[in-house]
């Protein structure tokens, strides 16, 4: 399936779709979503992904999503000639933001059905961009280091330091986003691969960044007309546009007045664990909170559960350790694949 680049004068020939029968739901939600992009609406309805509380349906005006896919095409030279592929559902506001920015910068958009590796198919023309999640880079490394790729948005939960060793030597470009769906997309970008290879966030054209009294990230954008957005994220600012990400606020552990950031932690035993996993705490008599270890599986048994303390012990400062392991044998996940915390610990007795 193929949108290419037309006149853009009226409904009809803005974009043409290229393909064999409309059969399958991806095909129809890209259908449906271009339909109502050149409608007489102001805004779109997009739900957010629920990794921090319940998923909700809010407005987007198209113009902030179409300012934003503005800069997205400026940072990475995407002009008419370019040519990028869609592999994400174009029902949230990743696929849909692949789709405006095609549209914005008149280029050709390749649409294959959203899968674990999308880059597996030997029909894929040379890309200029694409956007994909973590899940799908990993389970790309076979196929997608041999594609003539230039730049690839990685997004929708963290890069781990796993991947980042993985894709080391990879020829292309690949990018963390830092953004919301409230900020239609990404807002920053960290180049995590080769040897431009970076700690920090730089944000795109435009955007500067602030700190409120907590240390959250405040964001200034062109595109979010003129509005601050005060987020939840605790970062290092370096400075008006660029940082380090911490964590989330409402994460943070206090364990006899030191500050533990669950997602920090959560890298330094991503290596070691072979689990799923994620940091969390418990209230704690003398501590206040105690740090604590969820992992997807049955019930350990104590030998276990000791041995793996054992293992981590050398990677953690002495109050990341976690006081306490919980086995939970099925995380909750949101449909973009991202553990929902408070759900999952809902399911420990």
């Amino acid at each position: 399936m193929k949108l290419v680049p037309g006149n853009y004068s009226s409904p009809a020939s803005r974009a043409t779709l290229l393909h064999d029968n409309v059969t399958e739901p991806w095909q129809q939600e890209i259908i449906d979503f271009l339909q109502h992009w050149f409608d007489d609406s102001d805004y779109v309805e997009v739900k957010t992904s629920g990794s921090t509380g319940e998923p909700k349906l809010i407005q987007l005006p198209k113009t902030t999503m179409l300012r934003s896919a503005q800069l997205t095409n400026r940072f990475f030279g995407l002009q008419p000639r370019s040519v990028a592929l869609l592999c994400l559902p174009a029902s949230y506001i990743a696929g849909k933001m692949m789709l405006v920015r095609a549209i914005a910068g008149n280029y050709i958009l390749h649409a294959v059905a959203p899968s674990a590796n999308p880059f597996a198919t030997e029909e894929l023309p040379a890309l200029d961009f694409s956007a994909i999640t973590p899940y799908q880079l990993l389970h790309s490394a076979g196929d997608l280091p041999r594609r003539n790729i230039t730049n690839i948005i990685v997004g929708g939960s963290p890069v781990t330091p796993a991947m980042e060793e993985l894709t080391a030597e990879w020829p292309v470009a690949l990018y963390e986003t830092f953004g919301m769906t409230e900020t239609a997309s990404h807002i920053a970008l960290r180049r995590f691969n080769g040897k431009e290879a970076s700690a920090s966030f730089q944000t795109l054209e435009g955007v500067r960044l602030s700190l409120d009294d907590r240390s959250c990230l405040v964001i200034d954008a062109p595109h979010l007309h003129n509005e601050q957005l005060i987020t939840n994220d605790l970062v290092e600012l370096v400075d008006n546009y660029s940082f380090r990400w911490l964590g989330r606020a409402d994460r943070v552990i206090n364990s006899g007045g030191i500050k533990i950031f669950p997602e920090q932690v959560e890298r330094k035993l991503e290596s070691v664990i072979d689990l799923p996993f994620f940091i969390s705490s418990k209230p704690h008599e003398s501590l206040g909170q105690q740090v604590v270890l969820v992992l997807e599986c049955d019930d350990l048994q104590e030998e276990l559960k000791a041995e793996l303390l054992e293992r981590i012990k050398p990677e953690l400062g002495r109050y990341e350790l976690p006081g306490q392991l919980l086995c939970i044998p099925r995380f909750v996940y949101s449909t973009g694949n991202k553990v929902l915390r408070a759900e999952t610990l809902k399911l420990h007795n």
